[in-house]
């Protein structure tokens, strides 16, 4: 078996000595090349906001020793855009001319790198005015009852609007911010609960009034309640009497044990209109709830039709 021929050593220096004498030749020598700078924006109005995420890249050329290019593309410093010079396009749509920035630009440059060109000359800006507006809070509960039980009135925020900083073509558009949801289990008493706001997805520099808002509502355990009420028929014209088999229907609500003992056939107000009954072509009336005390959470009228003759 012939043995493997050993590389000498000396020759293993001389080449590395060889390329790193490459290197640096090559290195010391100038180039012109494109560098990626990344770049952020200064200088912006106080009531002006950026609407629309702006570029964030510009293409340089620049004129330096092959050193300096390799240290500025390993370790790329952001360069500052003055945007105080901003000029109007079209509504919202500004632009600044990179061109009379340039010794700007320049004076962030890394030490020894010249500025050739600058590939992008213009760049556009979204901006719109900063305003401010008192928003309703609209609250988000998922609640699940005990048996018997519900809510006795409306769930209340608190506070229920507050006031919301940020892109007028946003804040213009809308009536109300959403709370994040609050679900609630086997819920048989009054409850009162932290809330926070859901921030609306993709729209940036919102800024909202630091206030502790909190959700509460009123619960209470509910009972069934049945009154036989007498009707009223409306718009009957002169020279017709109408007769009915029955001058009062049953009236089944649901309320609050509470509120129970409010409830009398004196609160409820049920109205049927002849004028609709001729307009549809019915042969009947419809009974129609037109009053009934607040705390009625719901009801239902026994019959839904009543039948009719006509007396001349």
């Amino acid at each position: 078996m012939k043995s493997k021929k050993k590389i000498p050593k000396t020759f293993i220096v001389f080449l590395l000595v060889s390329i790193l004498i490459w290197l640096l030749i090559t290195l010391s020598k100038e180039y012109v090349t494109t560098i990626v700078f990344p770049i952020n924006y200064s200088n912006i109005s106080q009531n002006k906001i950026l609407q629309a995420t702006p570029v964030k890249e510009l293409e340089i050329v620049v004129k330096t020793n092959g050193f300096k290019i390799l240290r500025t593309r390993v370790n790329t410093k952001n360069i500052t855009i003055n945007a105080s010079t901003l000029i109007k396009k079209k509504g919202t749509k500004h632009y600044l001319l990179v061109k009379n920035q340039k010794q700007n630009i320049l004076k962030q440059m890394p030490s020894g790198v010249v500025l050739q060109e600058v590939i992008k000359d213009t760049l556009f800006l979204d901006v719109g005015s900063l305003v401010s507006r008192k928003l309703r809070l609209k609250p988000n509960v998922k609640i699940k009852y005990h048996v018997g039980y519900d809510l006795s009135e409306e769930i209340k925020v608190k506070p229920d609007s507050i006031l919301v900083s940020g892109p007028e073509n946003y804040i213009s558009e809308i009536n109300s911010i959403a709370l994040l949801p609050i679900e609630l289990e086997d819920v048989k008493s009054d409850f009162i609960r932290k809330a926070a706001i859901k921030k609306p997805n993709g729209i940036k520099n919102l800024k909202f009034e630091s206030k502790e808002i909190t959700i509460s509502g009123k619960v209470e355990k509910f009972t069934e309640g049945t009154l036989n009420v007498r009707y009223r028929i409306t718009n009957v014209p002169d020279g017709i009497t109408l007769n009915t088999l029955s001058k009062e229907v049953e009236f089944t609500f649901i309320v609050g044990l509470s509120s129970f003992n409010k409830i009398n056939k004196n609160s409820i107000l049920i109205d049927c209109d002849y004028n609709m009954a001729v307009s549809n072509n019915l042969s009947y009336l419809i009974p129609k709830l037109v009053h009934k005390p607040s705390e009625i959470k719901s009801y239902k009228i026994i019959p839904n039709k009543i039948d009719f003759l006509i007396q001349n």
